[in-house]
């Protein structure tokens, strides 16, 4: 009997028509492998080897089972291949049956979204045993969304309220086996947390990857060809090529704002409103922390500076306070291939007092991030434009990795 607690349904049923292959989505190439095979190697690298279930089409079962089978064996992962069904519910609900009973953290990933870095799938399900509920990885929306009817725009929808939401999605087994025993076979829904939700069961949202983007449509195949093609190829458990680690990145960003003469003007530094000080200038809302952060995770990155990617000629980010700034930042980061390990900000100046709102900054910023930042502070003991108390300067520190 299996000896793992965690399993991972991998769906790989789809027909994948709008990518315009005649082979299904899972077995279209991809690097030196194809779809499937890079999904499947994500999932045997995680920390904790997992009980994995690959959902194919029928006509393919044999076949990934004569693929893979030694594969995980040599990975210490306990294997399984079903049948698909017609709808990909029904595919992930053939995918829990044949779980054992050992089991009690399920996560559901679509094969579809094959460059899913292993530190995602371990990150949900540490943050699904921490909660003891569902849980799914999304990205903030930075596009303006608009609803729209019959080509007229109606409304123009609160993106601050929307999340781009990805797999794998983790639950713990007693609610996904409830809920597919309860609307399973009633309502068709388009992921596993709406079905989960449908049945009034919790689930939260963590920071998402931005390599875990959806291969549809040809352009979605040619940006994860370039991605694996770009990185320097190293042998996975598959015998395959994978993308290798090129290792750390670091990267230093300063930033410095000027107090504002208007009285008006609120003072947000650290992503954070201080009623009662005064204000920074600049185009945005002069928020030096912030700033300083996406400067070094933009030279970390190798991606230019804050004044290169957001110019004051961009209306956008008029009057933008910094978590505007630091998402955007973060998906430029994660399209490019990054992770972000964490961050550390030095703020500089006489106000505001840092230190009793320390924790709710460093809590917002790494919410935003998706990492942990350290924000502290000092003064410089009545010297320079700080002390004199005519500005605040920020200096920041970032570490990346391609893994």
């Amino acid at each position: 009997m299996s000896a793992s607690t965690v399993a991972v349904i991998l769906v790989a049923a789809g027909s994948g028509s709008r990518l315009g292959h005649a082979e299904p989505k899972a077995f279209v190439p991809l690097g030196r492998s194809d779809i499937l095979g890079v999904a499947l190697d994500a999932v045997l690298r995680m920390q904790e080897r997992p009980h994995v279930v690959v959902v194919a089409p029928e006509a393919r079962v044999a076949e990934v089972r004569e693929r893979f089978a030694r594969v995980a064996a040599a990975a210490s992962a306990p294997f399984d291949v079903v049948a698909g069904a017609e709808s990909r519910q029904e595919s992930v609900a053939a995918g829990l049956a044949v779980l054992p009973r050992l089991v009690d953290t399920v996560l559901v990933h679509d094969a579809a979204r094959p460059l899913t870095p292993p530190a995602l799938f371990d990150e949900v399900v540490a943050a699904v045993r921490a909660r003891g509920h569902g849980v799914v990885p999304g990205l903030p929306v930075v596009d303006t969304i608009k609803r729209v009817e019959s080509g007229r725009v109606v409304e123009t929808v609160d993106r601050d309220r929307l999340a781009a939401v990805q797999t794998p999605q983790g639950f713990p087994r007693e609610s996904l086996d409830e809920a597919y025993g309860v609307v399973g076979s009633l309502a068709e829904h388009t992921d596993d947390a709406s079905l989960v939700a449908a049945v009034g069961l919790p689930v939260d949202l963590v920071p998402g990857d931005a390599r875990a983007f959806k291969i549809t449509v040809p352009e979605d195949l040619r940006r994860a060809e370039r991605l694996v093609r770009d990185e320097r190829p190293e042998m996975t458990h598959a015998g395959h090529d994978r993308p290798h680690s090129a290792g750390m990145r670091i990267g230093t960003g300063v930033d410095v704002h000027a107090f504002d003469d208007d009285a008006a003007t609120s003072l947000w530094l650290a992503g954070l409103e201080w009623p009662g000080e005064r204000g920074l200038s600049g185009h945005s809302d002069g928020d030096a922390a912030a700033h300083a952060i996406c400067d070094a995770l933009l030279a970390a990155a190798g991606l230019g500076d804050v004044g290169a990617v957001f110019g004051t000629a961009d209306p956008r980010f008029a009057a933008a306070h910094g978590d505007v700034f630091l998402a955007e930042t973060r998906r430029l980061v994660e399209a490019s291939g990054f992770r972000i390990v964490n961050v550390s900000v030095q703020v500089l100046g006489n106000r505001p007092k840092l230190a009793p709102r320390r924790g709710e900054a460093e809590a917002l910023l790494s919410g935003v991030l998706g990492a942990p930042v350290s924000v502290a502070a000092t003064t410089t003991d009545g010297l320079g434009f700080t002390g004199r108390g005519e500005g605040v300067q920020a200096i920041a520190t970032a570490l990346l990795t391609t893994r």
